[in-house]
């Protein structure tokens, strides 16, 4: 039997904050949670990342509503990926009962009920706020990582993307960016190798190959206008609360392309737009990835290495990411090392391969004088877990078996009707929701291939074009009126804007241009 006095000594030292912190629950010693012994998590270090894993129904949702919805009542706003669909309950008050009235007794904090602001979001057809990026905004080197091209292929969507910004023709779309390849390779294929050099039709055919595995996984919805502004994810209601934005992914689970090109994009573009943070008492947003392993198991290794150095930098944008997955080992090795904060819930060893990964889940805690790690993990009951955390000083806290809190929120999902409400109510789906679809690359080529047509009819005819008579302008005179018309009016005012907003485009963490 462990020393109770020892313990209660090591963790009220270890977990002792002098700034804001959450509660996560009651420390455990042999089996029993020591009444008003918390386990605290300092926000100072929420920027250090952090992992919530677990096998199936051991809790690990319940988990992200209590840190989310005391996250929020600190005014610090959530990004959640909602995949199973059980996250939008946090919208609403809950409903107490014994258990969670005697469970809140021994962790010393009392329970009230409390509903959260929730904004639901949408990648797909889901009901909420459609999210969304142009090809442009990738960039050529994001955007070759998300089709997985070597260097040569590579170099092919670079000259796309240059010839398309010295012609001054947006990419918007995904039928954009196909358009032009195809142009390169037939009509344009002589001005290409002028200009810029011979496109083998072997790296154009691997390329459109991957454009089409992204479309098949639903990408043509998320390319295209309008962008969504990451700044939309940090907003404040007018309680003080942070905003909870829950992203809907319920129809996302067998399309992990699209889901990795999206969290990506999302990591990038908030990396370039956020401003250096420093060392803060709070962090700026918490970004929570449920099914984690959705990113990892389909991305190359340019993509890993990519999300691995975001992971790194990111924190000192003030932002925190936090994984949730059924095992630690779901995560690459160099992701997990970033991770500051593990919450473990129990794990299932039905296999020796089981065995085996939970005598690795167990050397990646601190050691401990009060717990056989190995065997605690495959015996801890619903809503308990092992926890360690960053200090304020931003050493590993003791390892602590914790009695969670329970959510103050619902525990269980929004009826349809209940989701409809939020999203009539939602300013941002007013300002996202509206497809646009100006004049880009698709349309100005298939009307320059139109107007070829006569032309080349009159050049291979017998006729002979008369000279212009009178004081009637000449052809070249019409053409030069054309062009200057045309940058005048609003089309010709957009394709400029575009291009001048970015010609170099995305390079490493460029962000998204605009």
């Amino acid at each position: 039997m462990a020393d109770l006095n020892k313990f209660t000594e090591t963790i009220s030292a270890g977990y002792d904050c002098k700034g804001d912190f959450i509660i996560l629950g009651a420390a455990i010693l042999n089996g029993e949670a020591v009444p008003g012994l918390q386990v605290k998590a300092p926000l100072k270090t929420f920027n250090r990342h952090g992992l919530i894993a677990g096998a199936t129904g051991t809790g690990k949702t319940k988990t992200l509503q209590v840190i989310a919805e005391q996250l929020s009542s600190k005014g610090v706003p959530v990004l959640m990926m909602d995949i199973k669909g059980d996250l939008s309950g946090i919208a609403a008050a809950g409903i107490t009962n014994p258990k969670i009235e005697e469970r809140h007794q021994k962790i010393g904090a009392a329970w009230t009920a409390q509903g959260n602001p929730v904004e639901f979001l949408s990648l797909s057809k889901e009901n909420g706020v459609r999210m969304r990026a142009t090809v442009s905004e990738f960039g050529p080197v994001l955007f070759s990582k998300i089709l997985g091209l070597n260097d040569v292929q590579t170099g092919v969507v670079t000259i796309v993307f240059k010839y398309c910004d010295d012609k001054q023709m947006p990419l918007l779309d995904l039928k954009d960016f196909k358009k032009v390849l195809n142009y390169l390779t037939n009509e344009g294929k002589k001005e290409i190798e002028e200009n810029y050099g011979k496109i083998s039709t072997s790296t154009v055919s691997t390329i459109l190959r991957g454009i089409i595995e992204l479309e098949q996984q639903g990408a043509e919805i998320f390319f295209g206008e309008k962008s969504f502004e990451v700044e939309d994810l940090i907003r404040i209601d007018e309680n003080g609360k942070g905003i909870l934005s829950i992203l809907r992914l319920t129809d996302i689970q067998d399309k992990p392309k699209l889901f990795s090109t999206f969290m990506l994009s999302l990591l990038a573009e908030i990396y370039a737009r956020f401003p250096e943070e420093g060392d803060t008492g709070a962090p700026k947003l918490i970004i929570v990835i449920d099914e984690a392993h959705l990113i990892f198991e389909e991305a190359s290794k340019a993509l890993l290495d990519q999300i691995e150095t975001i992971i790194k930098l990111i924190r000192s944008k003030g932002v925190g990411i936090f994984f949730c997955t059924q095992n630690p080992t779901d995560v690459p090795d160099g992701v997990l090392a970033q991770l500051g904060m593990k919450i473990q819930h129990a794990l299932r060893a039905f296999t020796a391969k089981d065995r085996k990964q939970i005598k690795l889940t167990a050397e990646n805690y601190p050691l401990t004088d009060f717990y056989d790690t190995e065997n605690l993990l495959t015996s801890l009951g619903m809503g308990e877990a092992l926890v360690t955390v960053l200090s304020e000083k931003g050493n590993p806290t003791p390892l602590a078996a914790t009695l969670l809190q329970a959510p103050r929120s619902r525990m269980d999902v929004l009826t349809p009707q209940e989701i409809e409400a939020i999203n009539t109510k939602s300013a941002l789906v007013k300002k996202y929701n509206e497809v646009i679809d100006r004049d880009s690359a698709f349309e100005i080529l298939t009307g320059k291939l139109k107007s070829a047509v006569p032309e080349t009819s009159i050049n291979t005819s017998s006729q002979t074009v008369e000279p212009p008579v009178n004081n009637e302008p000449g052809m070249l005179e019409k053409g030069v009126g054309a062009v200057g018309d045309f940058a005048k009016s609003s089309a010709g005012k957009l394709i400029i804007r575009e291009v001048t907003r970015g010609l170099l485009g995305v390079l490493g963490l460029g962000g998204r241009r605009r």
